[in-house]
């Protein structure tokens, strides 16, 4: 079995500098997990930040997707996509990543929508995964959100078990799943509802 797992600035590298010579016969898994992130509040909101967001956490994704599927089709492998609540759910002061997120889910629920029209049998595993307690991310949000972290090791287990089923979506924790559903109901919530795990003084300060 042949996996290849690339957190997003090893996507951003491989994508500038190996994309010519890359042959990736013999491929039965294809990992990708998002690193570039910015700070929430004000200091994200920039037109740099969104562009260094969407090449990081969207863009690399497409390219190496495209060199990769020739070799998954073949091998009937899986496509492993490691996203986040906020591609599913948008909130308050974190519109540059929240719009390489939700580009995410825009274009893999295509491709896994052309790939059925084809027959072609490479599956495509979403991951939606909340704040994990890793140090970069974190403290990119603290002060800021009232979201507890959830354990690095436990998210981890559920994208490997998700992968290896072949599931469509991996949502970690599980009452995620139920705010995704939530979101059809009550597309607008109310500023109260938000403020509840929000601290909005400390994000418009940031």
């Amino acid at each position: 079995m042949k996996v290849l797992l690339f957190t997003g600035l090893g996507a951003l590298f491989f994508s500038y500098y190996w994309d010519d010579n890359f042959d990736p016969g013999g491929l039965d898994y294809l990992v990708l997990n998002h690193l570039g992130a910015t700070p929430a509040g004000s200091r994200s909101r920039s037109v740099q930040a969104t562009r260094w967001l969407m090449q990081v956490n969207f863009l690399s994704y497409v390219q190496l997707t495209s060199l990769a599927l020739p070799s998954l089709t073949d091998s009937k492998g899986s496509l492993v996509v490691v996203s986040s609540l906020l591609g599913q759910v948008p909130t308050s002061f974190s519109r540059p990543y929240s719009a390489a997120k939700f580009a995410l889910d825009g274009f893999f629920g295509s491709l896994r929508r052309e790939l059925d029209v084809q027959d072609v049998n490479v599956a495509i595993t979403m991951c939606v995964l909340g704040l994990r307690d890793r140090a970069s991310p974190a403290e990119g949000v603290r002060g800021v959100t009232r979201a507890k972290a959830a354990p690095g090791p436990k998210a981890a287990l559920a994208v490997i078990r998700g992968g290896a089923t072949r599931a469509p979506g991996v949502f970690y924790p599980w009452r995620f799943r139920l705010l995704c559903l939530l979101r059809g109901w009550l597309p607008h919530p109310r500023a109260w509802f938000i403020r509840q795990e929000l601290n909005v003084t400390a994000a418009a300060a940031a």
